[in-house]
């Protein structure tokens, strides 16, 4: 699991929504970082899709903001974003300087599927019925995240044989 610190047992359902709320920022800032990324190698498609998935990301962070404010309103957080890692972020070594779109939702249905995992493997230790309820919640949203995602990749066609990692520039000094 990529978490550390974290007793699910003991997990309130505010702490569980400052947990859900964090997830979204770190997934959000890290599909931000690989649009700009994109940018900077002239890559406009994948870059759009990033921004996309940004997007999507922060909406899901706002609705869990205002649901965690309706209850527990300017309660102060317990988790920090220390205590996570990577959970629904894609991994930063999975992106290129020049990504095709399918490669770039390959990335996303990736982290998706990973977020999907983190809540199936945290169920089993979580003790209290409502964060119990918020993370069935939340997986059942990576899966449909999943399916999103699968939908766009059935519209694409295949990548090219040819590998553009082939015609990369190795990086030099600015």
């Amino acid at each position: 699991m990529a978490t550390q610190r974290i007793d699910y047992t003991t997990l309130s359902l505010r702490d569980a929504l400052d947990l859900a709320i964090l997830i979204e920022e770190e997934a959000q800032e890290r599909y931000e970082e690989f649009a700009a990324q994109m940018r900077l190698h002239h890559t406009p498609d994948a870059e759009s899709f990033f921004r996309f998935m940004a997007g999507n990301e922060a909406k899901h962070g706002e609705q869990l903001a205002l649901q965690r404010a309706a209850l527990f309103r300017d309660e102060p957080r317990v988790v920090s974003r220390a205590m996570l890692w990577d959970v629904e972020a894609p991994e930063y070594d999975e992106v290129r300087a020049f990504m095709t779109p399918r490669q770039a939702l390959e990335v996303a249905l990736r982290a998706e599927q990973k977020a999907h995992a983190f809540f199936v493997e945290a169920q089993p230790h979580v003790q209290d019925p409502d964060v119990k309820e918020l993370f069935d919640e939340l997986r059942n949203e990576e899966v449909e995240h999943q399916r999103m995602v699968e939908a766009e990749l059935a519209k694409l066609p295949p990548d090219s044989a040819a590998d553009l990692v082939d015609v990369e520039d190795e990086p030099v000094a600015q």
